[in-house]
This record gives structure tokens, C-alpha cells and sequence, in this order.
């Protein structure tokens, strides 16, 4: 690259214009989350990104058995088109860029939202922002999945086309690599997994028959992307551009696009929340700068948009001051530093070229294999996208444990004065409101008693013109049986007052759902247990446990009751205590309390382990203990894990939990010893010390 040639090489130029700063947001009702989106407005934030609650993203209601616990937690719910307007309310959505976090049920919520656009009065083609609706890393780590892999890829081709030709400033798909970062992906995996997903969007999108030949290359222009960015902020760097260059060689070379303007990588960001720590959580304010700087110091691999964590992320809900601070953040950099008077910083640096050419290698060699699969789907349904990055997050939790990977505050430099910003912790995160869940819950049923009112018909069209909910429902049903695309039917169905669970469960019936694989049988042994090691020691006391109780094997059932798809620490539970001996129950995602409870009893295990990240504990955990106090099994310890503040960690405790964990836990295979003890407690056994000497065992594997 050349120095710019209107000035001297490293002269300060024409400023650059700021990337669009977002805020991450949204909780407990569309009137709370709109009052938030407009005082973020207000403080210079200059795009929105809606969080939608869990039930919305996988389609139920908020009355739904699976959404009890959920609504409202970790976004808003969004149950139908008056839920909508009042999000949006007093916002002119022609002149926002709405950033919209959905998958599963993108189309449902383009649809309103292009809906109350319309009856704003808003031009629908001049709308911007994102749907992210990207389906298959909801296979391999967030877990919002709804139906199987074939049917999901139709509806983000069916949105591609719809926007291509009615909303052509949309980016209609958003490949998303974040999830992947906090699954456990390396750069290498991270960059081949997002770009063998575009690979399957594009390619079903150019041989389905929707978009004219002469119109691919538009849709390859709409083609986003949502990375993370890790504390290793060189190598992330670096993998922005090898991110940059490999999509330009894969749009040139598989899609012949010649527009250089096509095929330039469009990507937002969000720094990585996986590196938030609960212990010290004031470090996290410097993890965070040193993220964005990953990709904003780079003008050649700069964000289009940036979200920022808020410091506190890991303790439970950022309160409107905690989400303030990370936009000033942003501003600080983009308004009071230099960064945008020049050229990129690190054109011509033989460091960084090295190290980007070593990633787009071994990436063009992933996306390969991937190929030979098949391709991303067929790699999805055969578990090996999953069990790869099962075993790249067992590997990293196995460094942090030995202390190769440091992280300050955790498993090292842990003294510290005590923070005044977490003196009260209870009063440190926003709480929500339980009531809010039974008010949106009668919300939703008085939607559905009034919804056939004329009130309800507002929009640019005649009331009388609008089917009613069942006829647009069955409409949608036949769209979906008959391969129609389903963006029309939907928009019919938003204007008529469908639900959102009424809508995913028209096309359930048609497509069914899908459980993806979980990996963890697949994983190999991430930390040996050699002789004298933690594990080995855990290894033993699983045994000498298994014969005092007069069984072959203990059993450990790993539970993730609701709708908290983040299954990651689950899984890490679940291999390490496979490798300590036990014998693992692990049926996934998206479980009832009744369901989890029914495993327990069938297949007679010895502890019961829960895995919940969403804020739904409180709701949940007490649900699963009084079941298995009505099906004679209160005797068998359940532990719990997740992002737990610790007045609700002392109220599970007193409801009869045994062990609570938090992310300051993160030994994990003290976590399995800390197990053990439990089950020898309530089985009034002798305590075993950790580091005692056990006569030799027999220990298989």
C-alpha cells in the first residue's frame, strides 16, 4: 500500500468518518427497552442493535412451558406486531440502522419490522440494517436453532431474495463468527467455519431460482458479517484481514463478481465477552479497549460497526450507566484521538503479512476439508463441526487450569483491594422485575382475545383487505409445503396479529424441529491424567466413591433446563467428568424441568448438575428440586452453574442446592472433586481429602 498522495507518507489526512457505535440492548418489555434506545440515542449511540429474549428467538410465546423463566431476561420480547410498535415508538425507523440480533426467526421479526416501518410512513427500500439470520452457528454454540438445517437455509435465502428486490440497503444475513470465538474456535476455525457458511448461503441462493443472474452480485454486496475480537488484539487483527482477503479471493474465484466494491468484506463487531472475569471485574474495562483496538487501529480491517461489552457482562445484566461507559469508550477513541487522520497503520509491517498469510493458508485448507464433506451442513449434521470445537475449548480451559494461559485476577495476581464498583454486588447488575413475566404473559393472551378488532388492522391498506390469523397462517402452511418464498405469507401473517409461537409453529409442523449433536462423546481428552496430576486424584476418588456405594460407575446427569442455548460451560462439565470416570448423561439443549428430572430418575445418576446462563435460575432451579422431591429422588445433590449474582447463589442454596458455580470457578476439575464431595455427603460417607493417598485402583477409561 502507498502513502496517501495528496499529503506526505504519515501526515495526517482527511478524517475518516467513525464507525457505526452500537449498543447491545434490549430487556424485560418493548416499552423498558425503547425508553433505553432512546436515551442511548440521546448520548451520541448512532445505530441500534435489538436483543430479543430467548423465547422470541426460538419461537414460542411468552406463555409457552419452555418460556417460563426466559421472558425478558436476556432481551425483549417481541410477541407480535403491537409489541413491535411499542419497541420502535418515537424512533423514524427511515433514518435508523437497526441491527437486529435473530436467527431462527429473523423473517418473523424483518416482518414487523418492516411492517411498523410501513405504518410510520417510512420508503420500506430506504431502510437500513441487519437481520442476522445466521442458522448453522446456532448448530455449533448459541443454540436459538428452531428446524433442521435444509428447511432454516431456505428462509435465509427466501429473506436474501425478498430484500435483494424490495429492501436493497438491507443486509438481509449476518454470518456470524462470534459464537463460534466463544465456543472455543481458533482464528483458523473461526474464519473457515463463517466462510464455508457463506459458501452455503451463496450458493443456494445462486442455484435456487429467486434472484436473476444479473443480480448475484448485489446479493454478494449485502453479504455481512458479525466477528469477534479476542485480547490477543494482533492476532486478531491479523485475522481481519486474512478475513478480508479470503472473501475477496472466494467472491472473485467461485462467484466471478468483478465489482471490487461487491466483494469488499463488510463486517460489525462485538469484543469478546467470553474474556469478561467475575473476579476483578474492573479489569474487563482494559480487556475491552485493548479488543476494539483490534479492529479500529487497522483502517484496512476496520469495523463498520462496533458493540462493546460493559464491564460488569459477567456478574448478570448491565445497568444503563455500565452500557453508557462502553459507548464513551468508543467515542473517546473515534472523536478525541488520531486514529482517523490516516492511511492504515500496519500496511507494509513483514510481522503482520507473515502471520496473515499463515492464517489465510491453513483457512483456504479448513474450508477444503469441509468441502470434501460435503460442505458446512453436511458438516454440521455429521458432528464434526461441534466436536472440533468442543475439544479447541477443552484444550484452552486445560491451559488456563496449568496457568499457560494467564488471565489476571483469576489464576494469577488474584490479591486485590476491594472494588467500590462491586462493593454491593446485588446493586452492581440490573435486575428484572419477576412480575414482568406474568404482565407479558397476560399481555400476550389479551393480544389473542382482541387481536380481530378493527383496532388491531392499522396500516397503509384497508382493515377490510387483511386475512384473518388463521386464514394467513394457513396461507404461511401452504407457502411452506408448496416451496413458495415465505417472506409474503409472513408480512400477511404480522399484519393479521399472529404470535410469534403461532408463526414458528406453523412451520414446525411442516419442517419439524432439529437437535443438533453435542460433541462431547466425540471429544478427545483434553487434560491427561497423569500419575500425580488433579485429574488422576479425581480419578481415584470417583472409584474408591463408585465401590463404597456398591456401583460399577458414578453418574452425573448435566441438565439445561429452559432456553439458554449456551451450552459451552455444560459441555466442558460434561467431557471433563467423562475423563474423571463418571458416567455422563447429556441430552443437550432446550429441557424442561420435567424432562431433566425424568432422566435423572430413569437412569438412577448420582448427581444432578444445571447449567443455566440466561438469568432464568431463580425461575427454574427451584422447579427442578420440588420435582425431584415429588419423584422420591430429593436425596441425590444438584449442583448448579452460570452467571449467578450472589444473593440468588445463598437463595438456591437455602432452597436446597448443594454447590453453586460461578465463572470464578473456572478449575474445572476441582469443580468434579467439589461433585464428588457432595455425593459422598449426602450419602453420609467418609470425606476424602483431595490429596489423600487411595489405595490403587482399577480404573478404566
Amino acid at each position: 500500500m502507498t502513502a496517501h498522495p495528496a499529503q506526505p507518507a504519515g501526515a495526517p489526512g482527511e478524517k475518516s468518518r467513525p464507525w457505526l457505535m452500537r449498543t447491545y440492548a434490549g430487556h424485560s418489555t418493548a416499552e423498558a427497552s425503547n425508553e433505553l434506545y432512546r436515551r442511548n440515542l440521546a448520548k451520541g449511540q448512532t445505530g441500534l442493535s435489538v436483543a430479543f429474549d430467548l423465547p422470541t428467538q426460538t419461537g414460542y410465546d411468552p406463555d409457552h412451558v419452555l418460556a417460563h423463566g426466559e421472558v425478558g431476561r436476556v432481551g425483549v420480547p417481541v410477541s407480535h406486531l403491537g409489541d413491535m410498535r411499542r419497541l420502535f415508538e418515537g424512533i423514524p425507523l427511515e433514518q435508523m440502522n437497526t441491527s437486529m440480533t435473530i436467527n431462527a426467526t429473523a423473517m418473523w421479526l424483518l416482518a414487523l419490522y418492516q411492517v411498523v416501518a410501513e405504518e410510520q410512513g417510512a420508503d420500506v427500500s430506504a431502510l437500513q440494517g441487519t437481520t442476522q439470520n445466521d442458522i448453522v452457528k446456532e448448530y455449533l454454540s448459541r443454540g436459538t436453532h428452531v428446524f433442521p438445517p435444509g428447511p432454516s437455509l431456505r428462509l435465509t435465502t427466501d429473506v436474501i431474495a425478498y430484500t435483494v428486490a424490495h429492501m436493497p440497503r438491507w443486509n438481509p444475513v449476518n454470518i456470524c463468527s462470534y459464537h463460534l470465538q466463544e465456543a472455543g474456535a481458533t482464528p483458523v476455525q473461526e474464519i473457515a467455519y463463517a466462510m464455508s457458511t457463506a459458501i452455503a448461503v451463496l450458493d443456494a441462493v445462486r442455484d435456487g431460482g429467486q434472484v436473476a443472474e444479473e443480480d448475484f452480485g448485489r446479493v454478494v454486496g449485502r453479504i455481512s458479517f458479525f466477528v469477534n475480537a479476542g485480547v490477543r488484539f494482533v492476532e486478531e487483527m491479523c485475522k481481519m484481514r486474512a478475513f478480508s482477503r479470503i472473501w475477496d479471493h472466494i467472491t472473485r474465484e467461485r462467484y466471478g463478481i468483478t465489482d471490487a466494491k461487491q466483494r469488499r468484506f463488510r463486517y460489525g463487531v462485538q469484543v469478546n465477552s467470553l474474556g469478561l472475569t467475575e473476579a476483578q471485574p474492573e479489569n474487563n474495562v482494559q480487556r475491552i479497549v485493548l479488543e476494539m483496538l483490534a479492529v479500529t487501529l487497522s483502517k484496512d480491517a476496520r469495523a463498520r460497526a462496533v458493540q462493546l461489552p460493559a464491564w460488569n457482562e459477567a456478574l448478570g445484566l448491565p445497568r444503563p450507566w455500565d452500557q453508557q461507559w462502553s459507548l464513551r469508550i468508543q467515542q473517546v477513541l473515534a472523536h478525541e484521538s488520531d486514529l482517523l487522520e490516516y492511511e492504515d497503520l500496519f500496511a507494509g509491517s513483514y510481522v503482520i503479512e507473515e502471520k496473515v498469510g499463515t492464517l489465510v493458508k491453513e483457512c483456504l485448507a479448513e474450508i477444503g476439508r469441509i468441502e470434501e464433506m460435503g460442505g458446512v451442513l453436511a458438516a454440521v449434521e455429521s458432528g464434526y463441526l461441534k466436536s472440533q470445537l468442543v475439544a479447541s475449548h477443552a484444550r484452552r480451559r486445560g491451559r488456563i487450569e496449568s496457568g499457560e494461559e494467564k488471565i489476571v485476577g483469576v489464576n494469577c495476581y488474584e490479591a486485590t483491594e476491594p472494588s467500590p464498583l462491586t462493593a454491593d454486588l446485588d446493586t452492581a447488575i440490573m435486575t428484572v422485575d419477576p412480575a414482568t413475566e406474568a404482565a407479558t404473559v397476560e399481555g400476550v393472551r389479551r393480544w389473542r382475545e382482541t387481536r380481530d378488532e378493527p383496532f388491531w388492522r392499522e396500516g397503509a391498506r384497508d382493515p377490510g383487505l387483511y386475512p384473518s390469523v388463521a386464514q394467513a397462517l394457513e396461507s404461511l402452511r401452504e407457502a411452506a409445503l408448496s416451496g413458495t418464498n415465505l417472506m409474503e405469507p409472513t408480512l400477511e401473517c404480522a399484519r393479521a396479529g399472529v404470535t410469534t409461537g403461532e408463526w414458528a409453529g406453523a412451520l414446525r409442523e411442516v419442517f419439524g424441529e432439529f437437535r443438533a449433536p453435542t460433541g462431547v462423546s466425540s471429544a478427545p481428552v483434553a487434560v491427561a491424567a497423569e500419575e500425580g496430576s488433579a485429574l488422576a486424584g479425581v480419578r481415584q476418588r470417583v472409584a474408591r466413591t463408585a465401590r463404597d456405594l456398591g456401583v460399577g460407575t458414578l453418574r452425573l446427569l448435566v441438565g439445561k433446563p429452559g432456553l439458554d442455548g449456551h451450552s459451552n460451560g455444560a459441555e466442558q462439565i460434561a467431557v471433563r467428568a467423562r475423563d474423571a470416570g463418571f458416567e455422563v448423561v447429556y441430552q443437550g439443549i432446550r429441557l424442561t424441568p420435567e424432562e431433566i428430572v425424568a432422566a435423572a430418575v430413569a437412569e438412577d445418576v448420582h448427581c444432578v448438575g444445571l447449567s443455566i446462563l440466561s438469568g432464568s435460575h431463580t425461575e427454574l432451579v427451584p422447579d427442578v428440586l420440588a420435582r425431584m422431591r415429588g419423584a422420591g429422588a430429593g436425596e441425590i445433590p444438584v449442583v448448579v452453574g452460570g452467571i449467578i449474582p450472589s444473593a440468588d447463589a445463598r437463595e438456591l442454596k437455602e432452597a436446597g442446592v448443594a454447590a453453586v458455580f460461578t465463572p470464578k470457578d473456572f478449575g474445572i476439575t476441582e469443580i468434579i472433586g467439589r461433585i464428588v464431595d457432595e455425593i459422598r455427603t449426602r450419602h453420609h460417607l467418609e470425606p476424602l481429602e483431595q490429596h489423600e493417598q487411595l489405595e490403587p485402583l482399577e480404573v478404566t477409561q
